[in-house]
């Protein structure tokens, strides 16, 4: 069953921009145009699970509490499905320029995915935005703000969200997995944490997915269904390849490959996070550096995965001749 069908979700569901945690200078500035019951065209932005969508319904919420209905006082759209000139022209114009009802003073749309939207459509909702500010306020929020055109952007304040907190994320996953009744171990604990990579919504799906195999949860288990490896058996083929031992590395590599099922791409981004981790020399990490983009290259155009990862071995291997 998935979580966002269970009961406490929704109970627990952040309800006021006071729940959103991590963001605490974003969050302060939304409630004086809360308070002024006044805000600008806004535009979200930043990495994905950092809360910018809750942000947004969070702010519709208390804004207009018991007054809040979808296509009334709201319309939240996913540029992701709606990215045409054809929708802005019909389906956000319309709901822009009808006047919003008389106990309220203002409409909001949200467009989530904001970033996809094709450059003609940006061109088109630039001019809804200044034709109907009476009725509408927008929200647009995407992951690369660089991918607004300026004209909208000029329009808008935008607000910058950040990375969430390792503390955050430890905290709401010990909330979930308690209401889930499913036992987490600290070392199962840190490495939700270090592959979500300061995504909640990331942690909170692979707590999901580790909890449908056990309901004791362990590092194992986490890197297992994130596909990831853990990094000591990554150093370990690093630094077997350092010593010279090139048949070593190559077993153990494979070994690793059957084991968790990777592929060549994803064995070099393990490789790569724990290069700089390695206790050498400063210009040995370099080359390493250097190496994983060059084979890195070269899977992506099409290279075979075993050739090329015992042809990075044999190259690190030959890095010896650096120190």
């Amino acid at each position: 069953m998935s979580f966002e069908n269970r009961p406490w979700v929704e109970k627990y569901r952040p309800r006021v921009l006071d729940d959103v945690v991590n963001q605490k200078g974003i969050i302060r500035r939304l409630k004086q145009f809360i308070m002024g019951k006044s805000m600008p065209h806004l535009i979200f932005a930043g990495p994905a699970g950092t809360g910018k969508t809750t942000s947004a319904l969070a702010m519709v919420r208390e804004l207009y509490g018991r007054k809040m209905a979808v296509n009334r006082t709201y319309l939240e759209l996913n540029a992701s499905d709606a990215r045409g000139i054809d929708v802005v022209r019909t389906y956000i114009k319309d709901f822009a320029k009808a006047r919003p009802p008389a106990d309220i003073v203002f409409k909001i749309l949200i467009l989530d995915e904001a970033d996809n939207m094709t450059a003609p459509a940006q061109q088109a909702l630039r001019r809804t935005m200044e034709k109907y500010t009476k009725n509408c306020r927008m929200v647009l929020i995407c992951n690369y703000s660089n991918k607004i055109i300026p004209p909208i952007q000029s329009r808008c304040v935008v607000f910058r969200f950040a990375y969430l907190s390792h503390e955050d994320i430890k905290n709401r996953v010990k909330f979930v997995a308690k209401q889930e009744s499913i036992s987490l171990t600290p070392g199962g604990l840190n490495a939700i944490v270090d592959v979500s990579r300061g995504d909640c919504r990331r942690a909170i799906n692979y707590l999901q997915s580790c909890g449908t195999i056990s309901e004791k949860i362990d590092q194992e288990i986490v890197f297992r269904v994130a596909g990831e490896v853990p990094p000591e058996k990554i150093k370990e083929i690093l630094n077997t390849a350092l010593e010279g031992q090139l048949q070593l590395s190559i077993k153990l590599l494979n070994d690793l490959i059957k084991e968790y099922g990777l592929s060549g791409q994803n064995i070099i981004k393990n490789l790569y996070r724990e290069i700089y981790e390695l206790n050498i020399q400063e210009d040995i990490k370099l080359e390493l550096s250097k190496l994983l983009a060059e084979f890195e290259y070269r899977l992506s155009q099409g290279g075979t995965e075993e050739i090329q990862l015992q042809a990075l071995l044999a190259k690190i291997v030959l890095l010896q001749g650096f120190e």
